[in-house]
């Protein structure tokens, strides 16, 4: 494959998807392959922001300690997300705290690197905005949700985003082991209301819960019913 092209495959409309990993893979750019094992931080609140992350398999929590000690998960990410990418925005050093969830391969990118690719690479540049534009809407999104719906309707949203919904097909989707305790941390309330709920749900026939959860598509109608 020449240099500096990423491959193209099709996507499930029929059109031309363009693959990050790949031109990534071509691109030649200043990079390192990192695996780590569940729990283990991949960086620390605090720490240089000097790299932009890519996540080849596995999953990424990023998670907030206030001044007085209170951890929030602000995000839990999977394969083909980005993340550190405040190094871009003149962040210098990090203002989360990134953990891998599962064993997890994470391709590292060198600041200068990335910011070449962005200004001499128009399709990566592209694809790399729209991730971006997505998931500042996504954020918007989970804040309006905070403010206006009860617990019940943002874990369901929450495992809902978990699965991807929309990004796979089928009637169900896995998602791998994640504690209650993280859902509460996620969606802003107790492990015992998380509790009832899931217990709600598989009763409901919405999920499935025996270490990992399978997510029907049924859980939509909590989302949106009023």
């Amino acid at each position: 494959m020449p240099k500096g092209k990423a491959r193209r495959a099709q996507s499930r409309e029929g059109r031309p998807a363009f693959e990050v990993a790949a031109f990534l893979d071509s691109a030649g750019a200043a990079r390192r392959v990192v695996s780590y094992p569940k729990g283990k931080i991949v960086f620390s609140q605090g720490q240089p922001s000097d790299t932009v992350m890519y996540i080849q398999k596995g999953g990424i929590k990023i998670s907030v300690l206030s001044r007085t000690g209170k951890e929030a998960v602000v995000a839990m990410l999977g394969p083909g997300d980005f993340f550190g990418e405040g190094a871009l925005t003149g962040q210098s050093i990090r203002i989360g705290t990134a953990t891998a969830t599962t064993l997890t391969t994470v391709l590292v990118i060198e600041k200068g690197a990335m910011l070449r690719l962005l200004q001499d690479e128009p399709s990566f540049s592209e694809r790399f905005m729209s991730y971006m534009l997505t998931r500042n809407l996504r954020i918007e999104a989970d804040l309006v949700d905070h403010l206006f719906n009860s617990s019940e309707k943002r874990l369901a949203r929450a495992l809902l985003l978990l699965a991807r919904y929309g990004d796979q097909t089928g009637p169900e989707r896995r998602i791998p082991k994640i504690s209650q305790e993280t859902l509460a941390e996620m969606i802003g309330t107790t492990r015992s209301r998380v509790n009832f709920f899931m217990n709600k749900f598989r009763d409901l026939g919405f999920i499935e819960y025996n270490g990992y959860i399978k997510v029907n598509t049924s859980l939509l109608s909590v989302v949106l019913h009023d």
